[in-house]
Parts: C-alpha cells; sequence; structure tokens
C-alpha cells in the first residue's frame, strides 16, 4: 500500500522546475515536538529522498539531526556524532534539495540576534520561506543537544532544561537551517531555526548563538511547503489549540 498522501500542500509560486526542488519538505508540526510527540514515523531512507539538506531531531527526541550535503548526521546529547541509518525514525523534521538562488555579501556578527536582523535585511520577501547556509570559520558557535526519552513524554520545554550546552571557538563548519515567515507558527519554527556541523563531522548541535567575521550566505528560496502529519503516537490527541509561542521562545533559547 501507498504511504499516505500529502496533507498540505501549499504552492507559494507557479513554476517550479520539478515537484522536488523548491520544495520545503517537513514532518509533522513544531508545536506537536513542543507538545511532546517525540514518536517517529518516517525513516531518514525516505526523509532524504525528500531534501539533501535540513534539521531535525530524532525518535523519542534523542540528538538534534543536520543534513548537509546529502548525508544526514546525529549530534548526541554527548556531543558526539554518528551518521544516521535509514531505518531510523523522525519526528519532526524540515529539508529542501539546496540549490543556491543567491549569495549575500559578506556579513560580520557578534551574536545570532545580530545575524537574525542583518540576514532579514536582505531577505525582503518576508512572506517567503528560504533556506540557509553558511561556510567557514566561527569565531564562536554556542550549540545543544538534548537527552532521549521515555514515554508518556514530557513537553520540549521540560527536556530543554536538561540539554548539553557546547561552545567552540574559531572552528570551520556549516551552519544549516531556515527562516520561515509568521503566518507558520504552529508549524514551523517562525524566524530562524538553525543547527551546526563541524567540518570534521565530529561536534554541532543546534545554534543558540553565533560570531563570525566577513562570511557570505548561500540562500535558497523554497517555493512549495509540503507537511506530513503522523499517523501513529500521540498526534491524533495531543492539543494543538493552544498558543506555544513562549515555550518555543524557552526551547529556541
Amino acid at each position: 500500500m501507498r504511504r499516505a498522501a500529502l496533507i498540505l500542500l501549499l504552492s507559494l509560486a507557479a513554476g517550479c522546475a520539478t515537484p522536488r526542488h523548491g520544495e520545503l519538505y517537513q514532518v509533522s508540526t513544531i508545536d506537536a515536538l513542543l507538545a511532546g510527540v517525540y514518536d517517529g514515523e518516517v525513516t531518514f531512507g525516505e526523509l532524504m529522498r525528500h531534501g539533501d539538506f535540513g534539521i531535525g531531531t530524532f525518535d523519542a527526541l534523542g540528538g538534534e539531526m543536520v543534513a548537509v550535503d546529502g548525508r544526514a548526521y546525529d549530534v548526541r546529547f554527548d556531543g558526539h556524532v554518528v551518521p544516521v541509518a535509514p531505518a531510523r525514525r523522525t519526528p519532526f523534521a524540515a529539508v529542501t534539495f539546496f540549490d543556491q538562488t543567491r549569495t549575500t555579501p559578506a556579513l560580520s556578527v557578534t551574536n545570532i540576534a545580530q545575524f537574525a536582523a542583518l540576514l532579514d535585511t536582505k531577505l525582503t520577501a518576508t512572506n517567503q520561506p528560504y533556506a540557509v547556509r553558511l561556510d567557514g570559520v566561527f569565531a564562536y558557535v554556542r550549540t545543544r543537544s538534548v537527552p532521549p526519552q521515555r514515554h508518556p513524554y514530557p513537553p520540549l520545554a521540560e527536556v530543554a532544561k536538561s540539554q548539553a550546552v557546547f561552545e567552540f571557538r574559531n572552528v570551520r563548519g556549516t551552519l544549516v537551517g531556515f527562516r520561515c515567515p509568521a503566518w507558520l507558527k504552529g508549524l514551523n519554527v517562525t524566524g530562524y531555526h538553525l543547527h551546526f556541523l563541524t567540518a570534521d563531522r565530529t561536534a554541532g548541535g543546534h545554534v543558540l548563538d553565533i560570531a563570525f567575521s566577513d562570511l557570505p550566505v548561500s540562500i535558497d528560496a523554497c517555493h512549495t511547503l509540503t507537511v506530513e502529519l503522523p499517523r501513529v503516537g500521540d498526534f491524533g490527541a495531543v492539543n494543538l489549540t493552544r498558543d506555544r509561542g513562549r515555550e518555543l521562545e524557552q526551547v529556541e533559547k
């Protein structure tokens, strides 16, 4: 039997070259993850058929996922990085085929808030989702990863209280992520959601802060959004009507 079909398809612009390129494909919603829906359904073998670049997490929430150049990696709670086996599953992820459509002039920032504000001046289509990639030497990167959970799962804001935090200085690596517009509130992280992976693929995580000098940002606009909703686990009964904006702010910081 064929897998459950497309749940949500929003075309933001006509004329995409193929159904796959220009698509932001995501599994589940950020509000479901915040509420504690951590049972993975989509395998990484299937997920990576929809993109070679992206971010997410894993079944039972153990670790931070970074996908770059067609390979997915797990930044574990202990700080180690391992390649992701195709059979592993994800409860939340967002991927795209990264096709660089433009590059910003070289930017320099001292913190993540400055990065977001400066890049916003370059990404003037405020209703457009964008994939963003930044390669080079970073003066400072602070990341986190979270431990695996057991059912019944606590909300993500509770899990984040026990997160492991990692700091890197003068490190070469790749920043991977998305900027999603405000109208995607509840579906995805609005604003910037960024993960990091060192060039030697040995460390990284969910980005909490960054600083760098004279690096351009590669941009890819996403013209189609596909969201596949879980058919198993707690998704069908979880309360998704409440505003979880404050919880998301706590988790992201």
